[in-house]
């Protein structure tokens, strides 16, 4: 694995000769002040050994993580670089002082257990480009996703494959460590048919076995809370900080509607209401959460697609605007993101939808002031940039796509900002 010396050079000729306005535009913005840059996980190798049932069959068209400096006036993007990596770093997350980055390893195959890894990287602060430190074991086969504890002293990491989670130390220097703890899911899986589906959906995915697809730790950090969408469960864990334990709560987990498959979940910022994204039901529960407690109580639930759909969709990413005033979901196959309004009750009411201008919205983030949203369209392969209006929470094309093969996660780093120390 390294960095792609060709992909930099023809970047550098592109700017220099082929379009000259938007090489001045690029300098300019390094004179006035560190770029912000965009780091792009994909899928850069088949997937292997997988299930009957398994939806996403990525051909491997990326090449790794891919790097872009962000033109932070128009959202756009220019290539500076890849991490060449085969074994699909799928999901990408920063340490709060953004001199770490750590990835998952989806396609990787590691021991009698086929188990995925994880890799941290190091990353330089003038140009963003990325060092490897390390790369470890994930506790499962298949990591799909990770998070960072509010602590910054832990990985937290979902295995969907394996149908685990896992804690891994993050140790001083940056590097990780073998896993402190590792929870494999138990139960029995939901129907092949959605309790609430779209007319007419056939929609199936992840009703044969445990598939854990979310991890992320409460506001607080006193509780961890992951989805395993196989067993229709958000799981509840206390969390031992000084051993990196995830001990079963009280109110260990709350179910959904069987065969809904809870993919993932979304905190207000106000800490008392999180939202869950349902793969197959197409839907959006809008949970209370008793932050002492670390308790879910369903109260609202309302479709992610428009009125009077009728087919088969899978849901894919949900986000709440910074302001906590919209919510955003994805919808793969109708290939929308659709915006609700967020009452002060917590309650959702559909605004509209965007089409994603691609193939399979896999996952979308903002920038760093919340004026883009990017949608990584994982089968159309490619980034497209939406711009924010504020007040409706609309999103509006800019006209911006970034080619990239088979998208998964878009992360962002603001090297102008000062970094904090480790």
């Amino acid at each position: 694995m390294q960095v792609s010396r060709r992909s930099f050079l023809k970047t550098s000729a592109l700017l220099a000769g082929g379009t000259p306005l938007l090489a001045a535009s690029m300098q300019a913005q390094s004179r006035g002040k560190a770029p912000l840059m965009a780091y792009v996980g994909t899928f850069s190798s088949p997937l292997r050994d997988v299930l009957p049932t398994q939806v996403d069959l990525p051909p491997g068209n990326g090449r790794g993580i891919h790097l872009y400096q962000v033109d932070r006036s128009t959202g756009a993007m220019t290539p500076t670089g890849v991490y060449e990596s085969g074994t699909s770093p799928n999901c990408l997350a920063f340490n709060a002082a953004g001199t770490r980055l750590y990835a998952t390893n989806e396609t990787d195959r590691v021991g009698d257990g086929n188990e995925g890894t994880l890799t941290a990287f190091a990353v330089n602060r003038s140009d963003g480009q990325l060092t490897l430190l390390n790369t470890v074991r994930s506790g499962g086969a298949g990591p799909t996703y990770l998070s960072i504890h509010p602590s910054g002293k832990f990985v937290l990491v979902a295995n969907y494959f394996g149908g685990s989670v896992a804690v891994l130390p993050i140790l001083a220097d940056g590097r990780l460590g073998a896993a402190t703890d590792i929870k494999q899911d138990a139960g029995t899986a939901g129907p092949k048919r959605a309790t609430n589906p779209p007319q007419g959906s056939f929609a199936f995915s992840g009703h044969d076995r445990t598939h854990a697809h979310m991890i992320q730790a409460d506001p607080s950090g006193h509780f961890v809370l992951h989805a395993d969408l196989g067993l229709d469960r958000i799981f509840v864990w206390k969390f031992d900080q000084g051993k990196g334990v995830l001990v079963p709560n009280d109110t260990a987990s709350v179910a959904f509607p069987p065969g809904d498959g809870p993919r993932h979940f979304s905190f207000h910022p106000n800490g008392r209401w999180c939202y869950s994204l349902q793969e197959e039901a197409s839907n959006i529960v809008l949970l209370d959460y008793d932050a002492r407690n670390g308790r879910l109580a369903p109260r609202q639930t309302i479709s992610s697609l428009p009125p009077r759909f009728a087919g088969s969709n899978f849901c894919s990413e949900i986000m709440l605007s910074g302001d906590g005033r919209f919510l955003y979901a994805g919808n793969r196959l109708h290939d929308s993101i659709a915006i609700f309004a967020i009452a002060s009750t917590g309650d959702l009411t559909f605004v509209t939808e965007e089409w994603t201008r691609g193939n399979y919205p896999r996952s979308f983030n903002f920038d760093p002031t919340g004026q883009f949203l990017y949608c990584c369209n994982q089968r159309g392969d490619n980034v497209a940039v939406f711009r924010v209006d504020r007040k409706t929470g609309q999103l509006s094309f800019t006209g911006h796509y970034t080619p990239v093969g088979n998208p998964s996660f878009i992360a962002f780093l603001d090297l102008a900002a000062s970094p904090r120390p480790l």
